[in-house]
């Protein structure tokens, strides 16, 4: 019996082996160790296995590189860089095809040429090293013919793209007509009609007027998407009063910083020294008698002011010039006085007078400052228990009555920016958090802690007319007032037609000449040049603003100025239409030729590329 069951198992693992290696021997005609070496045909040109790994990675390398993260080849074709990868290959064969119709090619002799001249294959003496050749193209998995041909081709292809490329202009219409569009001008007079302009002011809105413009204009007034919230919060502030400092603490705080409160006299001072004390005093006496200045005095030695300045310091600092200087005036200059760099000329320009703040005026601050600290302590320490209540069941309400903590509610919007949702910590959260979820312990920027809780969540709606009667008001105020000045305005504009002239309307008017529909103008509409430039000359329009009404007169059309600045915009334009039309004509030359060449893809061959990584 046992020889039978060891007989069995034995013809099983040959049965076993059998189909392993069946499947392995399929699988090798697909792999990139088997018989297919295509991705892709095209024409009489072939996208190598090779090729299209080496596609593939350089794409997935960019995007890691961008990322700073790995990618994975799932990722990669969900982010489409396979198709991508073959797209650009296939093109450059369907070109590499259509080029060697043409019979187009480099000789050996230009293949060496380029070859000698990349600086990647250079050796330290500027010549070509075989060794680093052949080094370089291990290091990308490319052999010598590889690389040569592929270098072969890319040379008659770059003949063939500066033949197709070469010489392409745009017309210049297009680029007079963009250019005289960007740089046409116009000169207009302007009348601005105000509130104060008005015969009578706008009376008051009845309660009629404001429940029809508050029913015609019901999106002017809604309410944000709100979060009901309550929120349980324990604070450094809530603590101060129970938290004692002792006096020597107070002392010891003050003498640290002793820097901040008992700050000497101090002079803004710039120092010019010089390499002896003749020169240094010869220096003085060309001030004295004004033949020069001390700003010429540092230029003379090279230097900038910023090199000589000193900026405030002390007696101490000074060392033996200190009663010289701190006995000058402001702005003279004093010296030759010693200095660590040998003898010098000082310049006074600032005064900084005695700061000192006693103990007993800096105890209180101070005081402060050590409670909120040992609050902040004391509240890190409870930040850890209240949160075991938490995650033990406890409610924000029952929190309140076990811990200091206290409670309170917001109707929280994305635009709250009062108590404490004026902290990003509770805005971050606030945002995030959703009904269902458990209150957690989280902290604020000035180290209180909190707690919230979602109650509800109010959609975007109307607001009630009576919490929203005064924002009602002003805007039925402001309409009113537009209508009206637009009404008042248009008979303005009656009157100059007839006369045309602006000061007989006794309004304030300005003439602006020669602007560019790009020109900024205070206290005018945002399409105000915008319609500027859409009148006629001689043409009269009202423009209607937020509280205003400009009554607006073409002048004079005015053609682009040719300045020097003009100029060289128009030759960048026109370079950049000439390169894009120039492109475009060889993008539809490689499309032509890819159809032609009618490229077919061997999607086995390509699946296992990607089973490979």
């Amino acid at each position: 019996m046992a020889a039978g069951v060891k007989k069995l198992s034995k013809t099983f693992v040959w049965i076993l082996m059998g189909l392993l290696m069946l499947g392995l021997a399929g699988f090798g005609a697909t792999s990139l160790s088997g018989t297919v070496r295509t991705v892709a045909q095209v024409g009489n040109e072939s996208v190598s296995v090779d090729e299209y790994v080496r596609e593939l990675q350089r794409e997935i390398r960019a995007v890691e590189q961008q990322t700073g993260q790995p990618l994975q080849i799932a990722q990669a074709h969900e982010f489409g860089l396979d198709q991508l990868a073959l797209s650009r290959l296939t093109a450059l064969a369907s070109l590499d095809n259509e080029v060697g119709l043409l019979g187009i090619s480099i000789g050996d002799a230009n293949l060496q040429q380029e070859i000698v001249a990349i600086p990647a294959f250079q050796g330290i003496d500027g010549n070509f090293d075989r060794d680093a050749y052949e080094f370089q193209l291990d290091q990308v998995g490319m052999s010598d013919a590889e690389f040569e041909s592929d270098l072969r081709k890319e040379s008659a292809r770059t003949i063939v793209q500066g033949a197709v490329m070469g010489g392409i202009e745009m017309p210049e219409t297009l680029t007079d007509a963009m250019m005289n569009f960007v740089g046409a001008r116009r000169s207009f007079t302007v009348a601005t009609l105000g509130p104060d302009a008005l015969a009578a002011p706008i009376a008051a809105p009845t309660d009629a007027h404001i429940q029809s413009y508050y029913d015609e204009n019901g999106d002017l007034f809604t309410l944000p998407r709100t979060k009901k919230l309550t929120y349980a919060i324990l604070s450094p502030e809530m603590l101060l009063d129970n938290v004692d400092v002792d006096e020597d603490s107070v002392r010891r705080l003050y003498d640290q910083r002793a820097g901040e409160y008992l700050q000497p006299e101090r002079r803004l001072v710039e120092r010019l020294p010089f390499a002896d004390e003749a020169a240094a005093e010869a220096a003085k006496a060309q001030l004295e008698v004004g033949g020069t200045t001390f700003e010429q005095l540092v230029r003379e030695r090279e230097l900038e002011l910023s090199d000589v300045d000193l900026g405030d310091v002390t007696r101490d600092d000074l060392g033996d010039a200190a009663d010289g200087v701190f006995a000058a005036d402001l702005d003279a200059v004093v010296g030759p006085l010693p200095s660590s760099l040998g003898p010098a000329l000082f310049r006074i320009n600032g005064s900084l007078a005695e700061n000192n703040t006693s103990f007993e005026d800096a105890a209180p601050a101070l005081r402060e400052e050590l409670a909120a600290d040992r609050a902040r302590r004391q509240i890190e320490a409870q930040a850890e228990d209240i949160n075991d209540l938490l995650a033990g069941g406890a409610t924000l309400e029952e929190l309140v009555g076990e811990t200091e903590m206290e409670l309170g509610q917001i109707d929280w919007t994305t635009q709250s920016e009062d108590g404490v949702a004026a902290y990003d910590g509770f805005r971050t959260a606030a945002l995030a958090v959703n009904e269902g979820d458990f209150p957690e312990v989280a902290f604020l920027e000035d180290g209180s802690i909190f707690a919230m809780r979602l109650n509800q969540v109010l959609p975007r709606r109307p607001e009630p007319l009576d919490s929203a009667r005064d924002r009602v008001i002003a805007a039925w105020t402001q309409a009113e007032t537009n209508k009206a000045l637009e009404e008042q305005a248009a008979t303005v504009l009656e009157q100059l037609e007839g006369d045309g002239d602006f000061t007989a309307t006794g309004l304030p008017f300005r003439v602006e000449n020669a602007l560019t529909r790009t020109a900024f103008l205070e206290d005018v509409p945002a399409d105000f040049m915008v319609q500027v430039f859409e009148m006629e000359p001689g043409e009269l329009r009202v423009v209607s603003g937020e509280g205003t009404a400009l009554i607006v007169r073409l002048e004079e059309l005015l053609p682009p100025d040719e300045t020097d600045e003009l100029r060289q915009a128009r030759e960048a334009l026109a370079a950049q239409l000439d390169q894009a039309l120039a492109q475009n004509i060889f993008d539809a030359f490689v499309r032509d030729a890819q159809v032609r060449a009618r490229p077919t893809v061997d999607q086995r061959a390509l699946n296992a590329v990607q089973a490979s990584y």
